[in-house]
């Protein structure tokens, strides 16, 4: 008897990352398609139909092979129904993703936010290290996040749990947040956070590295700000002091809460390592209960763009 595969589909703005996932959470085969955004991203569906039927056709395989779908969408999805309310990078409104994908697919279908099924692929094969009560945070051009509790994905009453970046960091006089609330962790932890607080302070630092080198850049980033502090530049330390408190103040408040065995620290900040992991261990070590502290550790996330499309397989092997 063949072992069946798992498809792990993980949708974002710009591609479609799809894999066939063996039982074991190893990858067999995987890909890319361009995401698909024109007429409210109707052909998305339809493109990771053929994606699977090609990709089944250069293997000669049968569709026999594959078990079942799970997918990470962003937006706000439906858990039981599979339905999108929105998702606004891609365009969908009341869209039902989990019917369409099964009509065009032929295959039973489970569907979870991004973030979460990141979560569930850092847990199953990543840094989470099997690790069963788990925070994976993402530090991207936003901060997203899942909690894993007892093997299982947190949702809460209506799909909102692990809204890690819209957790209030800055209580009075923070910035806009996209979501319409003012001084969410999003605006002070993410990359576009980072940048925005490392303009300030060049103002009061204006002979620093982090000035000159966003002045020949053109621009400021958060790599230049850890470039500039593996440098021993004091503003760019000084950046990243204020960025890992803010951060290590929500992490610890959440681990008094849940009291995980890991925090999984992912996307493209996390690239930082240790320039980011040692400050922000003080932070948190300042604000988490001795006992909370003693039993987590923080790690950065290893399955980078995997996590998704493995977290997916986890979701279709284990709920499916």
């Amino acid at each position: 008897m063949t072992t069946k595969w798992y498809v792990g589909v993980d949708l974002g703005g710009t591609t479609i990352k799809l894999a066939f996932i063996d039982p074991y959470g190893e990858i067999v085969y995987q890909g890319e398609v361009p995401t698909n955004t024109s007429n409210g991203g109707s052909e998305i569906t339809t493109d990771i139909a053929k994606w699977i039927d090609g990709s089944l056709e250069h293997l000669g395989e049968t569709k026999s092979q594959l078990h079942s779908i799970g997918m990470g969408a962003p937006g706000f999805i439906n858990m039981e129904t599979g339905y999108i309310y929105q998702a606004v990078n891609i365009g969908w409104k009341d869209f039902h993703l989990k019917d369409r994908l099964e009509m065009d697919t032929g295959l039973p279908v489970i569907v979870d936010n991004d973030a979460n099924i990141a979560a569930l692929g850092e847990m199953w094969r990543g840094a989470g290290d099997g690790a069963k009560n788990l925070l994976c945070v993402t530090l991207g051009t936003g901060v997203g996040g899942g909690i894993v509790a007892n093997g299982n994905i947190l949702h809460g009453v209506n799909g909102m749990a692990g809204e890690i970046g819209h957790i209030t960091a800055v209580p009075e006089g923070g910035y806009q947040c996209n979501c319409g609330k003012t001084g969410c962790l999003e605006t002070v932890s993410s990359a576009t956070g980072i940048a925005r607080i490392a303009k300030e302070f060049i103002t009061d630092y204006p002979n620093s590295l982090l000035a000159s080198e966003s002045e020949n850049a053109g621009r400021m980033t958060a790599k230049l700000v850890f470039d500039c502090a593996n440098k021993q530049d004091e503003c760019a330390i000084k950046v990243i002091e204020k960025v890992t408190y803010y951060l290590g103040f929500a992490l610890a408040n959440l681990a008094n809460a849940l009291n995980p065995e890991k925090i999984v620290i992912g996307g493209g900040v996390s690239k930082a390592g240790p320039t980011l992991l040692e400050p922000l261990e003080k932070a948190f070590q300042k604000f988490a209960l001795p006992r909370v502290v003693e039993g987590v550790s923080i790690v950065t996330a290893t399955l980078g763009n995997d996590a998704g499309v493995i977290g997916g397989a986890w979701l279709a092997k284990t709920k499916n």
